[in-house]
């Protein structure tokens, strides 16, 4: 077995994607602060515990988080030691594709065959010890530069909301006995309930995490092989980095990148790409209101409580209230069972558990009539 404190670590680095508007968790995520800048979890906000969370592999000078320019304050507010130049500004959302290709070429100047761990802002992990541990293992993976390392998470139910990746039975191999990588068979966007029964069924399958790990030059490669549109924007990038021309060639040539997500544009064709098993590692992507119920302790009554509340036959419910607000007015229930209900300065929100993920069509009427 390799040290892998000596070969990987000092030349690995994080992107933290915060570029997101997390309007599934709307109204307490607003697109003034979405949800990875909310303390929704514990006493850190999303972002921090992300960063807090990768600590022991990567400092926070190879930190780099890539964010919309209306939110790059409230990233320098929420990590004050992290370097400024460490923020990397999207003129405009256009999935994750641009914005890895455009983060590679910054880590390409730095270190041409540094290792990168691609990670989501807003994601929960309670078991961070066995996180790192799998972090390690993609990386030495990783540093051989041939493969795109993406973490599966073995699916606990057929969820819809999730993409699914099928592992050939085959293992590729692993860098420690306790973790083995696999060869991708392929990628499935977010199926209908019937297919995820079956694909629980099968057992093959993993929910995609979108956490990725592999060099930056390899993840160039596959952008310049599969999205060569892409690729040739970012090499004009390229030629003006740090120029006093960089934001503006960046926001031209984003102007005319298609929103892609680097699933789609990537890992769905690449013959490169394994998959690393997590095990139970207590992942969510809070993706909804309804997901709290998981990740957050609940009361005797199987009811998640952040707010100042009262009540009575009162079973299984999200009940949210936007901080400032405990204190002012109180949230009394009785007789209900299987509720969202977010309490905000301009919004109450009150659904039912089971319509979470429909909450951005409420979100446009009300930006319709509100406005």
């Amino acid at each position: 077995m390799h040290n892998c404190e000596k070969t990987n670590m000092k030349r690995t680095y994080a992107l933290i994607m915060a570029g997101g508007y997390g309007e599934r968790l709307w109204p307490l995520s607003t697109k003034e602060r979405p949800k990875q800048f909310l303390k929704l979890i514990g006493e850190r906000t999303m972002l921090q515990e992300t960063v807090h969370r990768i600590a022991p592999l990567v400092s926070l000078e190879s930190t780099y988080v890539v964010v919309s320019r209306e939110h790059v304050k409230l990233v320098l507010e929420q990590l004050p030691v992290l370097p400024s130049k460490n923020v990397i500004i999207e003129p405009m959302g256009r999935g994750t594709a641009p914005c890895i290709g455009l983060a590679s070429l910054r880590l390409q100047q730095r270190d041409p065959e540094g290792v990168m761990f691609v990670l989501p802002a807003d994601h929960v992990i309670k078991d961070v010890e066995r996180f790192l541990k799998l972090l390690r293992a993609a990386a030495m993976i990783a540093q051989q530069g041939t493969h795109l390392v993406t973490l599966g998470i073995p699916p606990r139910n057929p969820a819809t909301g999730y993409g699914y990746i099928r592992a050939e039975a085959r293992q590729v191999g692993g860098p420690t006995d306790v973790f083995s990588a696999f060869k991708v068979k392929r990628f499935t966007e977010k199926p209908d309930r019937e297919t995820a029964e079956r694909f629980l069924s099968e057992g093959d399958y993993y929910w995609n995490s979108g956490m990725f790990i592999w060099r930056s030059d390899a993840i160039l490669r596959e952008i310049e092989t599969h999205m060569s549109a892409l690729y040739e924007g970012l090499m004009q990038i390229k030629l003006h980095l740090g120029t006093p021309h960089e934001q503006d060639v960046i926001e031209e040539i984003y102007r005319d990148q298609e929103s892609i997500s680097i699933d789609y544009g990537v890992m769905e064709k690449s013959p490169r790409v394994l998959v690393l098993p997590t095990g139970d590692i207590g992942w969510s992507d809070v993706g909804n209101w309804s997901v709290l119920a998981d990740v957050l302790k609940t009361d005797v009554d199987g009811n998640v409580i952040q707010a100042q509340h009262q009540g009575i036959d009162t079973y299984n419910n999200v009940i949210v209230q936007e901080l400032g607000k405990a204190g002012t007015r109180w949230v009394m229930t009785l007789g209900v069972s299987d509720l969202v209900i977010v309490d905000t300065t301009d919004v109450l929100l009150v659904m039912t558990k089971e319509r979470a993920q429909d909450v951005k069509e409420l979100m446009r009427r009300y930006a319709e009539h509100a406005g």
